[in-house]
């Protein structure tokens, strides 16, 4: 089998989502010299079962050696390029508010694959300002920066407000991956790709299971907020 044909076996959403914690792991193993490690250490170390972590693996071809493991190196790769990080990813950012700028700023994206290659803003008063040395563009030149035919990754940083006229300014100009960070649904065409990241729903998430943690008690929880 082809390298090309191995990165385009059917691999399930479910699994899709679990390889980011498997590389993540892989990766605090490779800064420890580690070369080689078993399932249930790795399993252990992602938070999932060592059951779950061998068959979400066996969608990429590799089931390790017995008695050995899984190389580490080795492994590091074939979920790479089952999640398409051999190569950088074009990141376009819209909205230069504090998360715009913050996500800007982050040194991650560039050891994980993806390269911020244009940040964009229809405030006047920030055009022309730089975050890490990268200019802010109007909105008008999005058309410009996306090359017909060729991945890039879109990234809504912008107000409630504004999320769904940006994303139809994305789609328009051939963006077919968005990333949401506004705090709406938005709507996009079938073809493209669309993951949302709702912070507040994710506190909520965490006061629920904080709720459950101290039984529950309104009492408790008046306490705790110091009423």
């Amino acid at each position: 089998m082809s390298v090309d044909q191995a990165a385009k076996r059917e691999i399930p959403d479910a699994t899709v989502a679990r390889l980011p914690g498997y590389l993540r792991a892989l990766g605090q193993l490779t800064a420890q010299d580690v070369q080689s490690v078993s399932s249930e250490e790795l399993a252990h170390s992602a938070g999932v079962s060592s059951a779950k972590l061998r068959k979400d693996l066996s969608h990429l071809g590799s089931y390790g050696v017995r008695g050995v493991g899984y190389d580490v190196a080795h492994l590091t790769y074939q979920i790479s390029r089952a999640l398409g990080l051999t190569h950088d990813w074009p990141v376009i950012i819209v909205g230069m508010g504090n998360l715009g700028r913050a996500l800007a700023s982050y040194g991650g994206f560039a050891t994980k694959g993806f390269k911020v290659v244009a940040l964009l803003d229809r405030d006047e008063g920030i055009v022309g300002d730089s975050v890490d040395e990268l200019a802010i563009q109007p909105m008008e030149a999005l058309t410009s920066l996306v090359v017909p035919g060729e991945a890039c990754i879109g990234v809504i940083a912008t107000p409630a407000a504004s999320a769904q006229a940006v994303a139809d300014l994305l789609v328009a100009a051939g963006v077919s991956s968005i990333l949401n960070f506004a705090a709406m649904a938005i709507q996009v065409p079938e073809g493209v790709h669309m993951r949302k990241v709702d912070l507040s729903t994710e506190l909520q998430i965490l006061a629920f299971h904080e709720q459950q943690r101290v039984g529950g008690s309104d009492e408790l929880l008046d306490e705790a907020a110091g009423r």
